[in-house]
């Protein structure tokens, strides 16, 4: 793939004419709106505002000048106050500006400039200038507010002498007003020893102590995570002459909070309370987020209903705060659990509470859960807004049964609730994908008539949809219509459809549609070529990926992580793992920073060819780009560990997991599962299985197939042929007639298989080599065709198999038991569970 023309050389006849349709389409006009004309009984005078909303002031109200009205309606040129701010003139420019009514000062104006503002200085600048001219703008909250937000952002901005030198030069001076924000910043910053600095040299900025600045001062040291500094201040407080107020108590109490010590919270209370404030809403919650940080998530429920004894409302935070602590404080399911009795307990709770805990569920990925909740709420009163509802459904899409999801779609639709048209789009997907084309044609077909798909970008994502079902002729009739209706395809149209083409491994398709992108007159960009070197790995053309990749530079777009991992891993997969280092070289020395799934396919290569110190080495360098390692890194560490029989290491590894911020997923949890069984550890991958079933993640039954959790036989025990396992039963059973019962005893006593049975885990073990030895004796190899054909058969078989379930089940092995019923198929083999002695049943 020398050039792009030679890419897109040769189109299909459909394509050529859906383009020269595209091309000739007229690009649609609409008529102007006509022009607004105010209501003569309103008696009002439209005026636009800044935001582009039209509002109506009442001829009465003289308040607001003439003057002032033009400068709303126009906007502010805030590149032009940057560079005035940024001069050494900037008070003098700032008072020529006002004068000449260019400057109209009100609350809006002063927060618009403070927020947009690329210099932590010009802020400050230009609050100085202010509260020098208006003191009672200086002193609005939405103003303050607007600085401190501003220097956080852009800061941190030192009290140097030569910015005070500055400010005094001026004629105006540092104010408590301007000396809090400027605190309240470094505090986020994490400056804490120089908040302390400041603070103590007030003095020279002609400040004395006051209680407001000593708040400002423990607000940023707790927000710094200084509590003994904050702590200091607190009790320097009284030296000073400063009386502490509610503030100052929640301020230190929510410190404390936050790192878990309620009972100290508890005593700051009490103290609080001596000097006659009582708790506020706020401190409440600030004591329920700290109970859940402590996990006493009863504590916190008894909180509230003492607030509310003491006649203090809750308010939206501290029902936030309560379910997203107990989220935080328990297991996810015990979550739920706890606070679903809480909801049926009370009555007319606010709407906020149902919305966070659906909110919660979701993001905890429990669909059942929050559909059952949904449903249960809903004879409350509860109907979620579109907001909730859009992040309940993309949940319910991704982990629920879709008969499910798609009444929980129109239980939306039913009771009025709008939702957007990505969630939509996804529930049509999944359905595309699983074969139900006329249940998604039917959602689509009222997407439309609801006016959810009437523009290019709407179009873009209905194309995408058919994309990533893999329904590229019905993406390729959507453009179609697009045409027909008037909406011309942009460039996202067109490398949406490449990128449907080269994941379906369509690379012919892939380049008739970038000859229509250039036939249109656009130019390839970065997601184009990208789409295309991906898909041209992937089915192993990898000479054109490259030569794509040179032609990607030859039009002046510079390759990403993406594009260098595209490659990479298509190398890796080829066993070139030395060349996908000097790809790695190659990025980092054209400034292009690694990502983790660059790092992760060169260690899966390294692992899966068992070089495990080269994937160390790997990952250290990873670690010192501050990349985190995710699931995948972690299984391919602990997938070769296994393998490498290192399993005390690989155990270590899973369970350092969490610890170090990575929650195993589903896929962990299996992987690991896997490996541990296919190292004949059953045992470990059992407790595996259960402690994180427990925790709410959806893991595959145990066993997770038939190959892979069906023990094979331990080397250990020298015994190297299932075969030959098999082959002595059978002889066994001849020689005694056929008792099944007395050639198991003959099998366990007398060969060295059997005389390692005494121990009761090797036992298990071993029972399930032996039933998969039989299993693959009798079915080829096949396990479900060994359990239709030879167990339904051979009474001898289904016997051996009663007895192996009756020893699994008195042996508290309830799981195993019930996986090899569901293979016999024999439902009386239910009652061996009640057997107490299952050596002596016989059929």
């Amino acid at each position: 793939m020398r050039k792009v023309s030679s890419l897109a050389s040769r189109a299909a006849a459909e394509i050529q004419n859906l383009a020269e349709r595209t091309n000739n389409t007229k690009k649609p006009t609409f008529p102007r709106p006509p022009k607004l004309k105010p209501a003569k009984t309103l008696g009002q005078n439209p005026v636009v505002s800044s935001t582009g909303k039209l509002q109506f002031n009442d001829t009465k109200f003289n308040s607001i000048s003439a003057c002032e009205k033009r400068f709303v309606s126009k906007p502010i040129d805030h590149r032009y106050f940057s560079e005035i701010l940024l001069r050494k003139e900037w008070y003098l420019l700032l008072n020529h500006e006002f004068k000449a009514q260019r400057l109209i000062l009100n609350t809006q104006t002063a927060v618009s400039i403070l927020q947009n503002q690329e210099n932590a200085l010009c802020p400050l600048r230009f609050y100085v200038w202010l509260s020098n001219v208006s003191t009672s703008l200086a002193r609005n909250q939405s103003i303050l507010s607007a600085l401190s937000n501003s220097l956080y952002r852009k800061g941190p901005v030192l009290l140097s002498a030569e910015l005070i030198k500055d400010i005094r030069s001026s004629g105006c001076r540092v104010n408590e007003d301007l000396l809090c924000a400027l605190i309240g910043s470094w505090g986020r910053l994490g400056l804490a020893k120089y908040c302390s600095e400041v603070f103590e040299q007030v003095s020279y900025l002609g400040i004395g102590p006051s209680t407001r600045l000593y708040n400002a001062v423990i607000d940023g040291l707790v927000k710094s995570n200084s509590l003994d500094l904050a702590y200091l201040k607190f009790q320097q407080m009284e030296v000073d002459n400063c009386t502490r107020d509610r503030f100052t108590y929640n301020i230190l109490i929510h410190g404390v909070c936050k790192a878990g010590v309620v009972d100290e919270a508890l005593r700051l209370v009490k103290q609080m309370e001596g000097l006659g404030y009582s708790p506020n809403v706020f401190t409440y919650t600030i004591l329920i987020d700290g109970y859940c940080n402590a996990k006493r998530v009863d504590d916190a429920f008894r909180l509230l209903e003492k607030m509310k004894a003491r006649n203090v409302r809750p308010n939206d935070a501290t029902y936030r705060s309560l379910i997203n602590g107990v989220f935080r404080s328990l297991p996810p399911n015990e979550a739920f659990e706890s606070l679903l009795r809480w909801v049926n307990r009370e009555a007319n709770l606010p709407k906020v509470v149902y919305d966070s805990i659906v909110y919660c569920l979701c993001n905890n990925y429990l669909p059942k859960h929050a559909a059952t909740f949904l449903r249960t709420s809903d004879e409350q009163g509860y109907v979620p807004d579109s907001l909730i509802a859009n992040i309940a459904l993309s949940c319910l899409v991704k982990g629920l049964d879709l008969e499910e999801t798609c009444r929980m779609f129109e239980f939306f639709i039913n009771r009025g609730v709008k939702v957007d048209l990505s969630p939509c789009l996804a529930l049509v997907e999944a359905l595309y994908k699983l074969g139900r084309e006329g249940e998604g044609n039917r959602y689509l077909s009222w997407m439309l008539q609801e006016g959810l798909v009437t523009n290019v970008f709407s179009y873009n994502m209905v194309i995408d949809c058919f994309c990533k079902a893999n329904m590229m002729d019905r993406a390729i009739e959507n453009l179609g219509v697009m045409s027909e209706r008037g909406i011309l395809p942009n460039l996202v149209t067109f490398n949406t459809l490449i990128a449907g083409y080269c994941k379906a491994r369509d690379v012919l398709k892939a380049r008739e549609m970038l000859l229509m992108l250039l036939d249109h007159g656009f130019k390839p960009d970065l997601f184009t070529f990208n789409s295309i070197i991906d898909g041209l790995c992937q089915v192993n053309q990898i000479t054109d990926a490259f030569d794509c990749y040179l032609e990607m530079v030859e039009w002046g777009i510079t390759p990403n992580a993406i594009t260098y991992n595209s490659l990479i891993r298509s190398v890796c997969i080829s066993g070139h793992v030395a060349k996908a280092m000097e790809l790695l070289r190659k990025m980092q020395i054209d400034g292009i920073q690694p990502d983790l799934y660059t790092f992760n396919a060169l260690i899966q290569k390294y692992c899966k060819i068992n070089k495990i110190e080269k994937a160390k080495r790997i990952l250290a360098s990873m670690l010192k780009l501050d990349l985190r390692p995710d699931n995948f890194t972690y299984i391919a560490f602990i997938s070769a560990l296994c393998e490498s029989g290192r399993f005390l290491e690989a155990k270590e590894l899973f369970s350092s997991m969490e610890a170090n911020g990575c929650r195993p997923d589903a896929y962990a949890c299996n992987s690991f599962i896997d490996a541990l069984i296919k190292s004949g550890r059953f045992q470990e991958a059992r407790d595996v299985w259960l402690k994180y079933k427990e925790k709410g993640i959806t893991l595959k039954p145990m066993p997770v197939k038939s190959g892979a959790l069906i023990l094979e036989k331990p080397k250990m025990y020298g015994w190297n042929s299932k075969r030959r396992a098999w082959t002595f039963f059978s002889m066994g059973c001849v020689l005694f007639s056929n008792d099944e019962t007395r050639a198991i005893e003959e099998f366990c006593s007398k060969t060295p298989i059997g005389i390692c049975l005494s121990n009761l885990s090797v036992m298990i073990e071993w029972a399930w080599w032996f039933v998969r030895s039989i299993f693959e004796n009798i079915g080829g190899g096949n396990l479900q065709n060994a359990s239709s054909v030879g167990f339904r058969r051979t009474n001898v078989h289904v016997r051996i198999s009663w007895i192996l379930i009756a020893i699994m089940s008195q042996s508290g092995e309830e799981m195993n038991a019930d996986f090899l019923y569901h293979f016999v198929g024999d439902r009386t083999i239910r009652a061996s569970k009640h057997i107490v002695n299952p050596w002596s049943y016989t059929c």
